[in-house]
C-alpha cells in the first residue's frame, strides 16, 4: 500500500477540502441547530461527481476507488460530519444501482442520481431487526408485474424526503437467501413515512420509519435476482464501513485541530494551556491514535479495490477502530476546551453528539468485533 498521495489523490483531496470549506463548514452549526436539511448543497456536491463517486465513469460516474473515496468523506466531514454521512448513503445506493443494476436500470435510475435531482436512502433496519438483519420481517409478494410489499423500516436517513428507497424485503423463505433488494419511488402508492425522529446529532439530514402498506412498485426495479438482496446489502455496508470510518476520521481532525489552536492561545497560570506537559501528552496520544486509525481505513479501502478475501474483515476492523477513536477524539477535545467545549458557540459539543452514532450505524461495532471473531475462527 503507497503512503504517500499521487497528484490525481492530492488534487480529489483538495477538491473535496475546498468543497467543505466553502460549502458545509460555514453553515453546519446553524444546519445543526435549524434542523436543515441542505439539498442545494447537496446538488452542488453532485456537480463535482461527490453523488457518484464509485459509479463507473463509462455510465456517468466519477469511477474512483475506495481510498479516494476515504480521503473524500474524511475532508467533508471535516466541515459537516451530517451532512457528509448521507453522502455516503446516498453514494452506497448509487453503487448498488451501478454494481448490480442491469443496462435498462443503469440508464433510467443513474442519472438523477448522479446529479441528486433524486435522492437515495437504503432501507434494511427494521424494528424487529438491528443487528440480526437477515431475520428482517418486511415481505414483497409478486402480483404480475409488480412487488406488493408490506413492513416497515426504522431509522432511515433521507427518509420522507428521499425519492428512491433501495428496500430489502423477503420474496423468499427465511433466512438471508429469501431477501431481494428492490427500489421503491417516493411516490409509490401505499408508501408512507413516520414522524420525522429528534435525535441526539445527524441533525443535518431527516430521519424517519419508511412504511409499506400494500405498496406496489414494478418488478423491473429489482435489483439482481430473487434471494440476492442480502448479499447486495452486505456488500454495500462494506464500503460504507469505510465511509463512515473516513467521516470519523474528518469530524476527530477538525476536532483535534481546534484543540490546537485553543490551548496555544488559552492562558492558565501565567502561561499557556499548550505549555503544559500533561496536555502536550494528550495531545500527542489524540494525534497518534487518528494517524493509526487513518492508516486501518486505508488499509481497508486497498482491501476492498483489490477484492482481497479478508475485505469484509478489514473494513470490519477499520470501521470498529475509526469510529471508537473519533468518538475518543472529539470527546477528549472537548474536555480540552473546557466549559467552553460544552457550549454551541464551539464545534465541539456538535462533534461529540454527530459521531455518537458512528458507533452505531452501518453495523454496531459489537457486531465489527463478531464478523472479525467468525473470519479469524472460520466461522
Amino acid at each position: 500500500m503507497e503512503f504517500n498521495l499521487s497528484e490525481e489523490q492530492r488534487a480529489i483531496q483538495e477538491m473535496a477540502r475546498a468543497f467543505a470549506a466553502e460549502e458545509l463548514a460555514p453553515h453546519a452549526a446553524a444546519w445543526d441547530e435549524t434542523r436543515t436539511f441542505p439539498v442545494e448543497t447537496l446538488r452542488k456536491a453532485g456537480t463535482l461527481g461527490l453523488a457518484a463517486i464509485f459509479v463507473d465513469d463509462a455510465h456517468g460516474g466519477s469511477g474512483l476507488g475506495r481510498r479516494e473515496g476515504a480521503l473524500i468523506f474524511e475532508e467533508l466531514a471535516a466541515g459537516c460530519t451530517s451532512t457528509a454521512a448521507y453522502l455516503s448513503i446516498h453514494n452506497m445506493v448509487a453503487w448498488m444501482v451501478d454494481r448490480f443494476g442491469n443496462d435498462e436500470q443503469r440508464a433510467r435510475l443513474l442519472p438523477p442520481l448522479i446529479g441528486m435531482t433524486h435522492l437515495s436512502s437504503y432501507c434494511l433496519t427494521e424494528p424487529g431487526s438491528g443487528s440480526d438483519a437477515a431475520s428482517l420481517g418486511t415481505r414483497a409478494v409478486a402480483d404480475g408485474d409488480d412487488y406488493v410489499l408490506n413492513g416497515s423500516k426504522a431509522f432511515i436517513s433521507g427518509g420522507g424526503v428521499s425519492d428512491i428507497y433501495a428496500v430489502m424485503a423477503r420474496t423468499g423463505g427465511d433466512g438471508p437467501d429469501g431477501i431481494s433488494c428492490i427500489l421503491v419511488g417516493k411516490d409509490a402508492p401505499g408508501l408512507s413515512f413516520g414522524k420525522q425522529e429528534r435525535k441526539m446529532g445527524w441533525n443535518s439530514q431527516p430521519t424517519a420509519a419508511v412504511i409499506f402498506e400494500n405498496c406496489r412498485t414494478p418488478r423491473a426495479n429489482r435489483l439482481g435476482a430473487e434471494g440476492e438482496g442480502f448479499r447486495i446489502a452486505m456488500k454495500g455496508l462494506d464500503g460504507g464501513r469505510i465511509n463512515i470510518a473516513a467521516c470519523s476520521l474528518g469530524t476527530a481532525r477538525a476536532a483535534l485541530d481546534a484543540t490546537k489552536s485553543y490551548l496555544v492561545e488559552r492562558r492558565q497560570f501565567g502561561r499557556s494551556l499548550a505549555e503544559f506537559q500533561a496536555l502536550q501528552f494528550r495531545l500527542a496520544d489524540m494525534a497518534t491514535e487518528l494517524d493509526a486509525a487513518r492508516l486501518m481505513v486505508w488499509r481497508a479501502a486497498a482491501s476492498l479495490d483489490s477484492g482481497d478475501a479478508d475485505a469484509t474483515m478489514y473494513c470490519a476492523m477499520a470501521k470498529r477502530f475509526a469510529t471508537d477513536i473519533g468518538f475518543r477524539v472529539c470527546n477528549e477535545a472537548l474536555q480540552l476546551h473546557g466549559g467552553y467545549g460544552y457550549l454551541q458557540d464551539f464545534p465541539l459539543e456538535r462533534h461529540v453528539r454527530d459521531v455518537r452514532v458512528h458507533q452505531i450505524l452501518e453495523g454496531t461495532n459489537e457486531i465489527m468485533r463478531l464478523i472479525i471473531a467468525r473470519r479469524l475462527l472460520g466461522r
